[in-house]
């Protein structure tokens, strides 16, 4: 029988920073892909941020100041883009991939504020690998960065920290997880969008205790999920 699945969007950026209220968007990747993993819908973005881009940043995505001004389109409409193609997933019922969603979506939304664009209101169903990772398989031990993920499921990832790459590589991983873990997500995409937001909050909750408990009595983890206003 299918499953919800079978068919999933998947989403990622390369940006300017680290912070979701400042970072702006460089590239970005939203695309469907089947069961089998194999891409059946994408679309690709290069934006010029209107700021530099920090060194740091270049070196991650490859995307320097001087080529975002050269062949990237101008910020807004690739922000206003991105988000018609998210809320376009959604309103079809296509649940939208993300590893480490928080910061994904964290990101569109302050983006398209900036930008005076009404930002999505409750997005979802979101699946976000990283949070659904920890909830079912908490003791493992290892980072549980997005190449290490796909290292364990099996997934091959090429070019990591290219936005293309990495969206389809967290989408395969959602499905190796969802075939690995099938008895603890036997729910559907809106079921595991609210497992997601509790196990989240959960996770920062107990990573903020083990923080403060290891010397740094002022660590603040956020649990806020998927959308950090």
């Amino acid at each position: 029988m299918a499953h919800w699945s079978d068919t999933l969007a998947v989403f990622d950026t390369e940006t300017t920073g680290l912070d979701t209220r400042y970072a702006r968007i460089v590239t970005c990747f939203l695309g469907i892909i089947g069961s089998d993993g194999e891409v059946q819908e994408s679309h690709s973005w290069l934006a010029n941020p209107g700021v530099a881009i920090p060194e740091q940043a270049a070196a991650v995505h490859g995307i320097t100041t001087e080529i975002a001004q050269a062949k990237g389109r101008d910020a807004s409409e690739v922000v206003s883009e991105i988000g018609e193609t998210v809320a376009q997933y959604f309103a079809q019922g296509t649940p939208i991939v993300a590893y480490n969603a928080a910061y994904d979506f964290s990101i569109l939304h302050h983006e398209m504020v900036r930008y005076g664009l009404e930002p999505l209101s409750d997005p979802r169903p979101i699946v976000d690998p990283l949070v659904i990772d920890r909830a079912v398989d908490t003791y493992r031990k290892g980072k549980r960065t997005l190449g290490m993920a796909a290292a364990h499921y099996l997934v091959a990832l090429d070019d990591s920290h290219q936005a293309d790459a990495d969206a389809i590589a967290a989408g395969r991983v959602a499905q190796a997880i969802l075939r690995t873990h099938g008895e603890a997500l036997s729910g559907d995409a809106q079921w595991l969008h609210d497992q997601q937001i509790e196990w989240s909050k959960s996770w920062a909750e107990n990573y903020q205790k083990f923080r403060r408990g290891s010397g740094d009595p002022g660590f603040v983890a956020s649990g806020e999920w998927p959308v950090r206003r």
